[in-house]
């Protein structure tokens, strides 16, 4: 038996003996009401990464700004004046296609029976896994939200917040420390655009005109040259140099070595606490190993339970884009 089925299995055991009681959501929820909901979600999502593989960070970034909002709800994906997908923080947001779409297929297959907030979650995972990180069992069962206001994007997680605001913010969902680091280490997979890092890289303080102190000088320059002092902003850059397609750990040994692209990444290395966690997934000799990508599914099921709406809360979107 291959060491990624071993780590998958026990995954599954992990996360049943942990999920969050209570919330309403189960693995297995649509075995009798729609049994190939996740089935029809997984070849959705693969046909789209099939014609472009970038739509898997997307889904990715997506559920995470979903949850961090009114809970894990589907508000980011419904559409008009001053809805969240209309903040700052999410207009680069993408793959609301890949969702309309999924929606679509169940509502011939299953009408007005899977939430679009449960889409969003099961595309959050196929995506991973499409990406070569390892599956988890998502529990489902969530109901879809009839708010969703810009306003209320403000305390997402921001690319320059210390450790301390970063672990606030998390902490108020519930997650730890770990969860933080693991989290973040969704970054393994992706882009990010020059416009929000390149302030690291010229007259990053008011007593000079040097870089962040925090790159690898020998990094500085490469960055310098992809993204010029008065270049085109919105650039793409990968958020993990050398493996932006691949959901692996290497997103941590860029962190060790100076290489983080944005400033709240890199800070989980230069603080002491978070540096651990980035030094057990990295195998640091003294320190207890962790398996990137089995806690990230574990972490990942905790998010997805933020805030959810189950039984009679909430409603079944008849389109993800609109309340019903």
């Amino acid at each position: 038996m291959s060491q990624k089925i071993v780590l998958m299995l026990l995954l599954v055991a992990m996360v049943g003996t942990t999920m969050v009681q209570g919330q309403g959501t189960r693995v297995g929820f649509y075995a009798t009401t729609c049994r190939r909901a996740e089935s029809i979600v997984r070849a959705t999502v693969q046909s789209h990464f099939t014609s472009d593989s970038s739509i898997a960070p997307g889904l990715l970034r997506m559920h995470f700004h979903d949850c961090f909002v009114n809970g894990c709800d589907a508000s980011i994906l419904i559409d008009g004046s001053n809805t969240e997908k209309t903040a700052t923080p999410n207009l680069l947001l993408r793959g609301y296609e890949v969702i309309a779409d999924a929606k679509t297929r169940l509502e011939a297959e299953c009408p007005g029976v899977v939430s679009c907030a449960d889409i969003l979650a099961l595309a959050a995972r196929d995506s991973v896994v499409l990406a070569n990180g390892l599956t988890w069992p998502v529990p489902t069962g969530r109901r879809d939200g009839r708010v969703s206001l810009a306003s209320d994007t403000s305390n997402l997680p921001g690319f320059t917040d210390s450790v301390d605001v970063q672990k606030q913010k998390f902490a108020a969902f519930g997650l730890n420390a770990q969860d933080l680091v693991t989290l973040v280490g969704g970054h393994t997979i992706g882009t990010t655009a020059c416009q929000f890092f390149r302030y690291r890289l010229y007259n990053f303080t008011t007593t000079g005109n040097g870089a962040d102190p925090s790159i690898n000088p020998s990094f500085v320059s490469q960055l310098q040259t992809l993204c010029p002092q008065n270049g085109d902003g919105s650039r793409r850059i990968a958020l993990d140099t050398g493996s932006q397609n691949r959901f692996d750990s290497s997103f941590f040994s860029n962190l060790r070595n100076g290489q983080g692209i944005l400033e709240s990444d890199q800070k989980l290395w230069t603080d002491a606490t978070t540096r651990t966690f980035v030094q057990r997934f990295l195998g640091v000799r003294g320190l207890a190993g962790l398996t990137f990508g089995a806690e990230f599914g574990r972490s990942m099921v905790k998010m997805s339970n933020i805030g959810v709406k189950t039984g009679t809360n909430g409603e079944i979107r008849r389109v993800c884009s609109a309340i019903n």
